[in-house]
């Protein structure tokens, strides 16, 4: 019940902070944009009588697949953003103090603010990328594959963002966690597209350098399956387009990252448990 009460403040300092707000304000704005592009390109085939339907069917994934990348893109950073601050910010300012009393234990502190924030992004998410998908099936009646499993992956690299920012969190300042998070994440970005440019032109060296930043921090390699899964057959075949790979995340990949996340959240713990307060 403790941990559940916490959770609940956090999701309720969010809003009052108003991160919930902003983000909110922020994903209609994004969807907005998204509907007014697609609305026109949608006009435009459809004034086209002679264009084959798989093509239709492909440029449609394509153009989702694009915008749910903009959308894990902005949600992998809405989990950093939200969880930076928590921890380093309640220590710098004096605030952990009446709160990580007995009987509340410091666990208790960290696995309600995940479950907190785990709520957040989830909402977060369901907005961006589960609005992107109803307007494109309300628009054109296409609706992606295996859109559950893919809206999960993104969802799985979204709590590893934030489950890898609360660690920092609990013994580095807020700008320095950020820093160090970001620094992460620019190594997954680069580490996954340098595995697909050599699995396009068959370079195995460059293929093993993007499986190993993914082990580094797996949240890129977690998106490319999510994409995978939401691609249909002819896209993937093909593979041309520059949210598509052929070097596709195994199922040993997400074993290893729902490891990787159980070990980061177990260094939040400790770490935080071992901290000067």
């Amino acid at each position: 019940m403790r941990i559940l009460v916490i959770a609940r403040l956090t999701f309720r300092e969010a809003i009052r902070r108003k991160i919930a707000l902003t983000a909110l304000i922020l994903g209609l704005l994004f969807l907005l944009l998204f509907n007014l592009g697609f609305f026109f390109i949608v006009r435009q085939v459809s004034a086209e009588p002679f264009m084959p339907v798989l093509a239709v069917r492909n440029l449609y994934s394509s153009f989702q697949l694009a915008g749910l990348y903009a959308a894990n893109f902005l949600s992998i950073a809405m989990a950093a953003l939200v969880s930076a601050d928590t921890l380093a910010g309640e220590i710098s300012s004096g605030t952990i103090q009446s709160v990580a009393c007995k009987p509340l234990r410091r666990v208790e502190i960290v696995i309600g603010k995940w479950l907190g924030f785990a709520g957040l992004l989830s909402l977060y998410l369901g907005l961006l990328a589960g609005g992107l998908i109803l307007s494109v099936w309300l628009q054109t009646g296409f609706l992606p594959p295996q859109p559950v499993v893919g809206l999960a992956l993104m969802l799985f690299g979204c709590l590893i963002m934030m489950t890898v920012t609360l660690a920092f969190s609990s013994t580095l300042s807020t700008l320095a966690t950020g820093g160090a998070v970001f620094g992460l994440y620019g190594v997954a970005f680069i580490g996954s597209w340098v595995e697909q440019i050599g699995s396009y032109i068959n370079n195995s060296t460059a293929i093993q350098i993007g499986i190993v930043s993914s082990l580094i921090m797996p949240s890129e390699a977690l998106w490319r399956r999510a994409a995978h899964e939401m691609t249909t057959a002819l896209v993937q075949m093909v593979a041309g387009g520059p949210f598509t790979s052929r070097s596709v995340p195994s199922d040993a990949m997400i074993i290893y990252a729902g490891l990787y996340l159980l070990i980061a959240l177990g260094a939040a713990v400790y770490l935080f448990n071992h901290r000067d307060l």
